[in-house]
């Protein structure tokens, strides 16, 4: 009968020691998630105090972890001070013990300084994932996980590693007299501009994929009897521009002249469409062939 008792007794015990820790558990996501929209969506920076974060709150960072709710705070002012239109979300949020884990989205647009990088005007929504202490009902440590090169990308700080790719699709296309998806891949509001003293640089710039059509590629069509495009090389630039290094294969309809001349085009993109492109030339080669 003792023995029964006393198992009684231990399990009566763990049933409500467990209870207890999802109780809390759930009493520390409920704060943890509305002080974080606060933070974020509300801008409300104040927030990070003593009452809902521990005095020596740390950001776990390399190469020097943040320490403090002061030093935290100031941290975290560069996200509300260096985006606008924040939208930040949390997608799943559980909890173990002490330990919180969210898997969040930021979404914003770069129009004030961030940690020093001026502003880009350029939007980001980049997700990630955070891993949490609690500390008697505070938050005491916080670590992030996120894609920094794709964050770093969406800024325009890095080039993206597809550009290459992209450029080399719509030299494919050309090749194969696939306009429209040469046009597909350019921005609406693309700006091209032809070499100086090209005869083709007298609607510099062209803007829109309608302009280009009508402007460069119908008229290289109607002047031509062939134009093919020969040894292209590509080089990766920063700021998301891409170089190509190639020479004209071609001859003028109306005086059956063959010219090769050497050129350069310089493309600019952002989110994997082309805003700009420079073509660089020797006209000579060009307007000697027009005669």
């Amino acid at each position: 009968m003792k023995t029964t008792r006393l198992v009684l007794a231990v399990t009566i015990l763990s049933i409500t020691s467990t209870f207890a820790q999802k109780n809390t558990i759930e009493k520390d996501i409920k704060m943890y998630t509305q002080v974080w929209d606060d933070i974020v969506n509300k801008g409300d920076i104040d927030k990070i105090n003593s009452t809902y974060f521990d005095t020596n709150i740390t950001a776990i960072q390399s190469p020097e972890n943040i320490v403090g709710i002061e030093n935290f705070k100031a941290y975290y002012q560069n996200f509300i001070t260096g985006f606008s239109n924040i939208e930040f979300t949390i997608i799943d949020v559980f909890g173990v013990d002490n330990k919180i884990v969210k898997h969040w989205n930021f979404k914003g647009m770069h129009t004030g300084d961030f940690f020093g990088i001026p502003a880009t005007n350029r939007t980001v929504d980049i997700q990630g994932v955070t891993i949490t202490k609690m500390k008697d009902g505070k938050i005491a440590q916080e670590q992030d996980f996120m894609d920094n090169a794709v964050f770093m990308q969406q800024l325009g700080l890095v080039s993206n590693p597809e550009n290459i790719s992209i450029i080399n699709g719509l030299y494919q296309a050309f090749e194969k007299g696939d306009i429209p998806t040469v046009l597909a891949g350019m921005d609406t509001k693309i700006e091209w501009n032809e070499a100086e003293s090209n005869s083709l640089a007298d609607g510099n710039p062209y803007v829109g994929p309608d302009a280009i059509l009508n402007g460069v590629f119908a008229r290289l069509g109607a002047n031509h009897e062939y134009f093919k495009l020969a040894d292209i090389e590509l080089h990766e630039m920063s700021n998301n521009q891409v170089l190509a290094t190639l020479r004209y294969d071609a001859k003028n309809k109306a005086t059956g002249k063959v010219y090769n001349a050497q050129a350069a085009h310089l493309w600019t993109l952002k989110d994997g469409k082309v805003i700009a492109f420079q073509q660089y030339v020797d006209t000579k080669k060009l307007a000697d062939s027009e005669k």
